[in-house]
């Protein structure tokens, strides 16, 4: 396996881990990238650009990284709030008045982030071209009537938290959440990270799509049965898990260069592994004179507003504002640990403790939400190289 990248001393276990992946876990293409105390350890990718071709994934390489830009999605409303433009406690009402209707007038711009907002399906699913004309979705979820009452229970909200929180930041700003992340944290940081593509950056793009994990015997991760109630869920079509991740109908192409320009911040966050990486090491610390979260706002990114069972997911998740927590359902490096997985692999997240942010990307997309076997082989690899 032809490697490319850099790793600091310590840092070895994680390129061998990378390998692995390569190896024994089915990857095809990927990147990862490493930071501890605002400094760049590991950044290193292999493997081809396209998850079906031969051309080699290059070092500015981007791909779709699905659910895991929620986490930098995430990061506008609490910096927004830590601005004095937004108060976490205030009714989503008070500034997107229509979001009222149907019962949802105490519904809390924290039940947004927190997935507890009652919100995670819509009554009548929207098409691709619905979800990204930034006009559809805002007025579906502003109708929608919450499947349970707010405030209440959590749910994961796969799809519908890209109008959620897309049109809250746009009626305090002015701005679409995809330019004021340009603006006000990519730019900045000089981060590899877009909702909504440019199009003079549609060169770098790999396509994605479902590869098939290599069996356990072959010295794969160990394959876990899903419970019979998570089957079930994802089996029947008039779930809350099957409408909460069909809220978008049919399901689009995530190759299409129009939903790749699209911004949907639940769904097609593009990135490298270290435009992931870095962006969360500012949120913990410093970064070449950049930083994200004050004291307090990282407190509540990782204080735990939502734990127990996901009427979604079905399996127990624990959801800080905005950020999945560590816990059995998405493993990530200890107890403080904050951050977001996407659907199929790749992965963001910071540990404020021992000072690390891990990016993972991956264009080869297996079966699973929340833990993927060769993330977790990485995060393993970080853990042992403390």
């Amino acid at each position: 396996m032809d490697v490319r990248g850099t790793v600091a001393p310590g840092f070895e276990a994680v390129r061998d881990a990378f390998v692995r992946n390569f190896e024994q876990r089915g990857e095809r293409g990927a990147a990862v990238a490493l930071y501890r105390h605002g400094r760049k350890v590991v950044d290193l990718w292999a493997g081809t650009r396209d998850v079906d071709g031969r051309e080699p994934w290059a070092v500015d390489t981007v791909q779709v990284v699905r659910s895991a830009g929620k986490g930098v999605a995430a990061a506008v409303p609490l910096l927004l709030h830590q601005r004095g433009q937004v108060d976490l406690d205030a009714p989503v009402g008070t500034y997107w008045p229509e979001f009222k209707a149907n019962g949802k007038e105490r519904v809390l711009v924290r039940h947004l982030l927190a997935h507890r907002a009652g919100l995670a399906a819509l009554d009548v699913a929207l098409t691709p071209e619905e979800a990204a004309d930034q006009v559809s979705g805002p007025r579906a979820v502003a109708a929608q009537r919450p499947q349970w009452e707010p405030g209440t229970d959590h749910g994961y909200h796969a799809q519908t938290y890209s109008w959620l929180i897309g049109e809250l930041v746009r009626r305090v700003t002015g701005r679409t959440i995809g330019r004021w992340i340009a603006e006000e944290i990519a730019r900045p940081l000089g981060l590899d990270f877009w909702f909504g593509l440019p199009d003079d950056e549609a060169h770098r793009i790999g396509r994605i799509g479902p590869v098939e994990p290599p069996p356990a015997e072959g010295g794969g991760a160990l394959r876990v049965r899903p419970k019979r109630s998570v089957v079930e869920a994802y089996g029947d079509p008039a779930s809350l898990t099957r409408r909460a991740f069909g809220a978008i109908d049919p399901f689009p192409d995530e190759n299409d260069p129009g939903y790749r320009a699209a911004e949907l911040p639940a769904s097609n966050g593009i990135a490298t592994a270290r435009g992931l990486a870095r962006c969360y090491a500012a949120m913990i610390g410093e970064v070449d004179g950049e930083r994200l979260f004050a004291p307090a706002t990282l407190t509540l990114a990782r204080t735990e507003e939502s734990a127990g069972p996901d009427r979604v997911l079905v399996v127990s998740t624990r959801f800080g504002l905005g950020y999945m927590l560590h816990g059995p359902a998405a493993p990530l490096l200890g107890p403080g640990s904050f951050g977001h997985p996407g659907r199929g692999g790749s992965l963001g997240f910071a540990d404020p403790e021992s000072g690390i942010a891990l990016g993972y990307v991956t264009n080869g997309l297996q079966k699973g939400v929340t833990a993927d076997p060769r993330a977790q082989a990485l995060v393993r690899a970080v853990r042992s190289s403390l």
